[in-house]
C-alpha cells in the first residue's frame, strides 16, 4: 500500500510538472511575441510535450487559456489586489488597490495585452480567460464601493452604480496601458493619476492624505 501511494505521488508530481512546463511556455511565448497568435505545435515543443499532452492536460485550448488565466490570478498577484481594497479605511483601500492594480499590470503587461487583444479576435478560446479576470475584477469594485458608500466617502450627487462605472473604467488593464505604454508613465505614475482621477470623482472633498488632496495642498 505504501508503495502504491508513492507511486501515485510521484505520478501527480510528474502531471504537475507537466502542467507547469505548458503554462510557462504560453507565458513566455506571450511575452516574447505578444502581437502573434499562440501556435501550440510550438508550445508543445517548448514545454517538451506532444501537442496531445496539452488537450490531455487541459482538454481543450480554451481550457489552457482559462489555466493561464487562473495561474495569473493566483501566482501573479491578482489576491494582493483584492486584499488591499478591504483596509479599514476604504479610502486607504482604494490607494492600495490602484496601486496594486498598477503594479501586477506592469508586471504582466506583455502576457495581458496578449490576451486581452486575442479575446477579441477569439472569443470561444481566449474570451472565457478574460472574462474570468474580469468578473473578479468587478465584484472587487462592487466591495469597495460598497465599502466607500457605508463610510459616507461618496458625494451625494454620485450614485453606487456610478461609482462601481467609474472605477471599472478607471481600474481597467486599458486605462493602465494608455498611460504607461502610451504616455511612458512608470506604474507609480500610473497610479497616482488614477487615484487622483477616481478621487475628485466619487468623493466631496479630498481626504487628508490623500493623492488629490496633496496635490491641492502642494498648489495652494
Amino acid at each position: 500500500m505504501a508503495t502504491r501511494k508513492y507511486e501515485q505521488g510521484l505520478r501527480a508530481e510528474a502531471a504537475e510538472q507537466t502542467r507547469r512546463r505548458i503554462l510557462d511556455a504560453v507565458d513566455a511565448r506571450l511575452r516574447a511575441a505578444p502581437a502573434e497568435p499562440v501556435n501550440l505545435d510550438r508550445i508543445a515543443r517548448e514545454a517538451r510535450v506532444a501537442r496531445p499532452t496539452i488537450y490531455a492536460v487541459f482538454g481543450s485550448r480554451a481550457g489552457l487559456f482559462s489555466a493561464l488565466a487562473h495561474d495569473l490570478f493566483t501566482r501573479g498577484g491578482f489576491d494582493c489586489v483584492r486584499a488591499s481594497i478591504l483596509h479599514p479605511d476604504p479610502a486607504q483601500g482604494l490607494r492600495d488597490g490602484f496601486t496594486a492594480v498598477t503594479a501586477l499590470y506592469a508586471t504582466h503587461r506583455d502576457v495581458l495585452r496578449s490576451l486581452f487583444s486575442m479575446a477579441a479576435l477569439d472569443t470561444e478560446a481566449v474570451g472565457g480567460a478574460v472574462a474570468t479576470l474580469e468578473e473578479d475584477r468587478a465584484g472587487g469594485m462592487v466591495e469597495l464601493v460598497r465599502l466607500l458608500h457605508a463610510a459616507g466617502l461618496l458625494r451625494p450627487d454620485v450614485t453606487p452604480e456610478a461609482a462601481v462605472d467609474t472605477l471599472w473604467v478607471l481600474t481597467s488593464f486599458d486605462s493602465f496601458d494608455l498611460l504607461h505604454t502610451g504616455r511612458g508613465l512608470t506604474a507609480a505614475e500610473v497610479a497616482r493619476r488614477l487615484v487622483e482621477t477616481a478621487e475628485r470623482s466619487l468623493y466631496d472633498v479630498a481626504r487628508p492624505g490623500s493623492a488629490a488632496g496633496e496635490t491641492r495642498g502642494r498648489d495652494q
